[in-house]
């Protein structure tokens, strides 16, 4: 909140004087009035973030929600001060009648200066422009910061599941594989009293759940998580009365979590709570505000990279027979084939069906192929895909034909939405797992899809290819 306040005032300071250089005026400006438009600003502005949630401690996957709310924020803090402005002008004697006469105590308590002609409202805008783009940066440094720390073990709080079924151990890779949560895994804990002492993917079974109390209070555990979808109402309520009696801190994994990780939408029948999915349609306006993005950021990388796709084309030539694309058949949205474009990366003799490479040193890459899948170069070729509406920029990697064949139904919640050429898992710390392994990230995305985190999943991509993280 303190660093907020230092970029607001620093916003207003920075717009009054750029706007000082390019206006000209023969009247000095009048201060006073400045600084009271900056004051005002600056408290509509806090508590306007704290409304939009941005002081909570539990942060959004790559903090996309967090941006979101700093622009809807912005925007909304500029009506409100625009609206406190008019009404909090100085009056005389002759408008004290009708909404200005009931607010003629404000006017005689604040004494503000400030009117819609006392100062330049273009450095109003300015100042507004500044403030999102300013607390973007300062969130973007801060959140880099925390996370630098929690990848080092400082800040970090203990936690405990408690379960060590499919469940748990989804949990403990989460934690495993992402440190930026903050959440130092302690251990599992168990009913089974044979599991005591032995390791579930290297992670240690501390003791039963009968112990409960004396483990959290050794190993100073700030959280416990129940995971046990499997047990019974009644266990698991057992398990929570105990939390609760010990003063425990905990969460718990529903029996549906697969469902709840989507949108749902609780109502009350009488007193009992029911779960149902609201229209999982997307809003038209995202539709075609994310079609014309995929259209148009397409057509300038197919423009600017076309030396690069020349270039391409005649080294794969040179250095084996065979076609430049490497063509094959992927599963759409809705279920629905296409043929999906590539550069060629393999030697033609091998078969396209072979498992996928899992090495830069695999005998059947070409060298040429070795370094486009280094920097994912080889991808490039779907932006045709993009402009003929097979494929998006942004959404779930597209499966071939046998592997969706086996989908359960949880697995064919990634066809509502098109295939994309990146996505949340691809610049994720999960992607060293296979896609079905890591299907909460499509999940995600598809019941969050908006033209914001497009543009944050992009930019991230962008970089991931610049480090060379690409695919082998």
């Amino acid at each position: 909140m303190v660093l907020d306040v230092v970029v607001v005032l620093l916003a207003c300071v920075a717009a009054f004087e750029l706007m000082s250089r390019f206006e000209s005026t023969t009247k000095a400006p009048n201060m006073a009035v400045y600084h009271e438009l900056w004051g005002l600003t600056c408290v509509v502005c806090i508590i306007v973030f704290h409304s939009f949630g941005m002081y909570r401690s539990v942060k959004s996957l790559l903090n996309v929600e967090e941006f979101e709310a700093i622009a809807k924020s912005s925007l909304v803090g500029f009506v409100i001060v625009v609206t406190l402005i008019a009404m909090l002008r100085p009056t005389d004697q002759e408008s004290t009648h009708g909404v200005y006469g009931i607010l003629q105590p404000l006017y005689d308590t604040f004494h503000l200066n400030l009117g819609p002609t006392s100062f330049s409202r273009v450095n109003l805008v300015v100042i507004f422009v500044f403030i999102g783009l300013g607390t973007s940066v300062s969130r973007f440094i801060s959140f880099r910061a925390i996370q630098y720390l929690h990848r080092r073990g400082i800040g970090n709080q203990n936690v405990l599941i408690l379960g060590t079924g499919e469940t748990g151990q989804w949990l403990q890779r989460k934690f495993v594989l992402v440190p930026t949560l903050g959440l130092r895994f302690v251990g599992f804990m168990t009913e089974k009293e044979s599991e005591v002492g032995q390791s579930i993917e290297g992670s240690p079974v501390l003791g039963t759940f009968d112990g409960l109390v004396d483990l959290v209070r050794t190993h100073k555990v700030h959280e416990v998580f129940v995971a046990l979808p499997e047990s019974s109402e009644n266990r698991v309520m057992e398990i929570i009365a105990e939390l609760e009696a010990s003063g425990i801190s905990f969460r718990v994994v529903p029996r549906f979590y697969h469902l709840m990780s989507q949108r749902v939408k609780i109502e009350n029948l009488d007193s009992i709570p029911l779960i149902s999915r609201p229209d999982r349609q997307l809003a038209i306006f995202t539709a075609v505000a994310k079609r014309l993005l995929d259209v148009a950021l397409s057509a300038v990388f197919l423009v600017a990279l076309l030396p690069a796709f020349v270039l391409a084309t005649v080294l794969i030539r040179r250095q084996s027979e065979g076609p430049v694309f490497f063509m094959q058949t992927r599963i759409g949205k809705d279920g629905r084939p296409f043929r999906m474009f590539k550069f060629r990366t393999m030697y033609t003799a091998q078969s396209a069906d072979a498992p996928t490479p899992n090495s830069s040193e695999d005998p059947r890459i070409t060298p040429i192929g070795r370094f486009l899948r280094r920097y994912s170069l080889d991808e490039l070729p779907q932006f045709l895909n993009v402009l003929r509406g097979e494929m998006s920029i942004v959404g779930p990697r597209p499966e071939m034909p046998f592997i969706v064949e086996k989908y359960n139904a949880l697995d064919r919640e990634r066809l509502r939405a098109k295939p994309g050429i990146t996505g949340l898992w691809q610049i994720s710390s999960g992607r060293r797992f296979a896609i079905h392994q890591n299907l909460d990230y499509d999940i995600y995305y598809i019941e969050n899809r908006s033209v914001l985190l497009d543009l944050v999943i992009i930019m991230l991509t962008v970089a991931a290819v610049v480090r060379g993280t690409g695919a082998h």
